[in-house]
This record gives C-alpha cells, sequence and structure tokens, in this order.
C-alpha cells in the first residue's frame, strides 16, 4: 500500500470515531451541493464531445514519467473514480477538501467546494508517444495497439510548432460553465498522477469556437467572425455514424465507440488583422461578418454557391477563401466536429497579444478528414498571414466509461 493511500485510510478512520455520519455521506458518494446541470460520466461515448459545448476550457498534456505499467493503470482507476465524482459536483477523493484529519493532506484541493457541477465534462486521450516514444521504445507493452490513425500527423507547410506545447502521451479535456471547476479538475486529477505523470503543457480557453447542438448559437473568434457554422451537430446521427466515431473494423476494438482528436494552437495575429478592411476581411473568410451567411448569401446557414460570380465576372466567394477550401464539398465530404475555443495569454513580449484560438476537432479518421484539409488550407488559404500555428497534437480517445468499476483505458491495458 502507498503512503497516500496509507494516510487516506487513516483518515477515514479518524473521522468514522469522531464524525462517522460525515464519513458514511462520502463513502457513498452523496453530492456536496446541488447539481441538477451534472453531465452523465457513463456511457458508451466519452461525454466532452457531442455534449453541447460549455463556455470554458482547461485542457492538459501529460508525459508518463513512471517506468510501471502496474502503477500507470492504478493511477488510471483513480483518476477515473475522481473523474465520476467531480463530473457530479463531488469532492475529487472519497473523503473530500475539510473532512480529513488536520495532520493529512486533504483528497481534495478544495477550490470547488460549494460550487456546483457546472456542466463538467473530463475526456481523456491517449497519443502515440504513449504506444512507443521518441527513441523507438515500447515501454508498456503497448506498441502493437496502436491504431492506424493514431500515426503521427504530417509537417504542415507554415507550420511553426513549439515542440515544448505539442504531443504528449496523454491528454484530459476539461470543459465546464465555471473555469474554477474546470481547473479544479485539471489539478485534482495532476496531483492524483503525481510520481507517475507530469504535466507537459496545459491551456485555459474562454469562449468556445463551435457549436456541437442545433440548440446553440454559432458564437464568434477573435477575429470577430462566426465559427463553426458547418460544425457537425449532437442531433445529426446519421452524420457522427459516419463521420466521428471509430467502430468495429475501423482499427482495434479498444477504440469501438470511440474518436480521435486533433489539437492546435493557432497564434491570431490580431494587430495585423485590425488594421485590414472589413471588405479585405470578408473576402478572406468568405462569409460576412456581421450575419455569418456566405458571400453572396443571406442567411448563416445558407449553403454556399462555389460557382456565382458577381457584375465584374469575378467568383464571389474567392478561389482562396477559407470558407471554400474548407468546405466538405472541397475535401470529399470530410467533416469534422469541433470544440475549440479563444485563448489570450497574455503578450508575446513584443507589445502584442499572445491571443487565438486552441483548435480541437473529433472525428473518426484523422488522417481522411483533418489532414486533406488541413493541407488544402496550408497550401493556399490568405488567411495564413494572420495566423500561425505552434501546437499540434493527436489523441486516440477511447469509447465511454460503461459502469462503476471500469476505467479510463480498460480495453488498452487488458
Amino acid at each position: 500500500m502507498n503512503r497516500r493511500k496509507a494516510i487516506a485510510l487513516s483518515g477515514a478512520g479518524v473521522v468514522g470515531v469522531a464524525g462517522g455520519a460525515l464519513v458514511a455521506r462520502n463513502a457513498f458518494d452523496s453530492p456536496a451541493s446541488a447539481a441538477s446541470d451534472a453531465v452523465p460520466f457513463y456511457g458508451a461515448n466519452q461525454a466532452g464531445i457531442v455534449t453541447p459545448a460549455q463556455d470554458r476550457l482547461h485542457f492538459v498534456a501529460f508525459d508518463v514519467v513512471t517506468k510501471s505499467r502496474d502503477r500507470l493503470v492504478e493511477m488510471l482507476r483513480e483518476w477515473t473514480e475522481a473523474a465520476a465524482r467531480m463530473t457530479a459536483g463531488r469532492d475529487a477523493g472519497l473523503i473530500g477538501a475539510v473532512a480529513g484529519i488536520p495532520e493529512a493532506p486533504p483528497d481534495d484541493t478544495g477550490e470547488a467546494i460549494g460550487l456546483p457541477a457546472s456542466g463538467l465534462t473530463l475526456t481523456i486521450g491517449f497519443g502515440p508517444s504513449l504506444f512507443r516514444n521518441a527513441d523507438g521504445v515500447d515501454r508498456f507493452g503497448l506498441a502493437a495497439r496502436r491504431p492506424d490513425a493514431l500515426a503521427d500527423l504530417p509537417k504542415f507547410p507554415g507550420d511553426a510548432l513549439e515542440a515544448e506545447i505539442s504531443g504528449g502521451d496523454l491528454c484530459v479535456q476539461a470543459c465546464a460553465n465555471d473555469p474554477q471547476v474546470a481547473v479544479h479538475a485539471v489539478r485534482n486529477l495532476a496531483r492524483i498522477g503525481f510520481g507517475v505523470v507530469s504535466v507537459r503543457w496545459s491551456q485555459l480557453g474562454f469562449g468556445r469556437t463551435s457549436s456541437t447542438s442545433r440548440d446553440q448559437a454559432t458564437p464568434r473568434n477573435l477575429f470577430g467572425f462566426k465559427d463553426g457554422t458547418a460544425n457537425l451537430k449532437a442531433e445529426e446521427e446519421a452524420l457522427l455514424r459516419e463521420w466521428l466515431w471509430a467502430r468495429s473494423g475501423d482499427g482495434p476494438s479498444w477504440m469501438d465507440g470511440g474518436s480521435y482528436a486533433v489539437t492546435r494552437k493557432i497564434r491570431m495575429l490580431v494587430e495585423t488583422w485590425d488594421r485590414t478592411s472589413l471588405m479585405e476581411q470578408e473576402a478572406i473568410v468568405g462569409r460576412s461578418k456581421g450575419s455569418g451567411a456566405p458571400l453572396g448569401k443571406k442567411d448563416e446557414f445558407d449553403e454556399p454557391d462555389f460557382a456565382v460570380k458577381g457584375a465584374d465576372g469575378e467568383l464571389v466567394v474567392g478561389e482562396v477563401a477559407h470558407v471554400r477550401l474548407a468546405h466538405p464539398d472541397q475535401n470529399a465530404g470530410a467533416r469534422l466536429l469541433r470544440r475549440g475555443y479563444n485563448f489570450v495569454d497574455g503578450s508575446d513580449g513584443l507589445g502584442r497579444l499572445n491571443a487565438g484560438l486552441f483548435f480541437i476537432a473529433y472525428q473518426r479518421n484523422p488522417h481522411k478528414q483533418f489532414v486533406p484539409v488541413q493541407l488544402a488550407l496550408a497550401r493556399n488559404d490568405v488567411m495564413n498571414e494572420y495566423i500561425r500555428h505552434v501546437s499540434s497534437a493527436l489523441w486516440a480517445c477511447p469509447g465511454g466509461v460503461a459502469e462503476k468499476g471500469d476505467f479510463w483505458g480498460r480495453a488498452l491495458f487488458a
């Protein structure tokens, strides 16, 4: 038994004598406060993918620092138990932030005391380096179970990737409608994983930049344009089956019901963009800045007409307009489910905002969906003059946790 568990059990024993009712309440995982906005944790698919996009994000990538497969699996069990509690609005641990003995560290950090679940979802993913690291070593006997779809992404033209904020062995995406709740969840998973994993990089996000449900209005990115109008929606079940969820026959069975996530940190050169005329901005995007309608159309959700020409004989939606290059009709029908967020990370030290979009896209096979779309954009999109891709990662996000006792990654490590 490790030291942390011994302390936790010791604390439980003391409280059992001094305040048995309190221990009983925590042991049965009763919520500490009303959690009517809780998102169900258990299910065939992980929450946080088609879940209506929340307002806040804390995304974190971890490196595995232990050499022990058993310790890694045990941590995943503990993470899953903590995730189920936190998404229900409870403390991360059975004892909680304040119910243990004063001489022992609490098993919850406490900054979410009194806060409801706030729509918290926690979604895990496994990176290519978990299966074989940069030195080609299969640390945990997983190399043969790596899906073909998890092959490394190519280097795209114009990429300016920073290694220290790219890649990783594991990731956790925490989305919530309260930033404190999202940060609390990530902080506690990092605390539980101390000595097994270490934080490689993390990203805070605000203001979702896409809608994953028809009930949500389309939000705007930091360029001021509506973003993700043509996104896959939770209600489009047939399209989700075709483009989002991995299924039997796609690869190893541990990914059935899962999805692949691509994350890209995209720095937006907002100062340069802000000095560009409205007419040019709209031509670059291919949409009206106000309504979000494709150029030549009236409504945001009107399908763009890529053949129509204006009075001057030029295409209304230009050949290198962003909306044309990214449209499914130009990419063999490929669709993505986007869950990106705006970010502002202070300044860049040169008097400019370090701001942009933390792009997240889920799909059934990134090499048939994200890669061809991004290649078209990287090669031809005029918007590249105003953005820089500085971080990139690819994650295999398995199916959901079926029930209590199941855990993240069980099928992978079986």
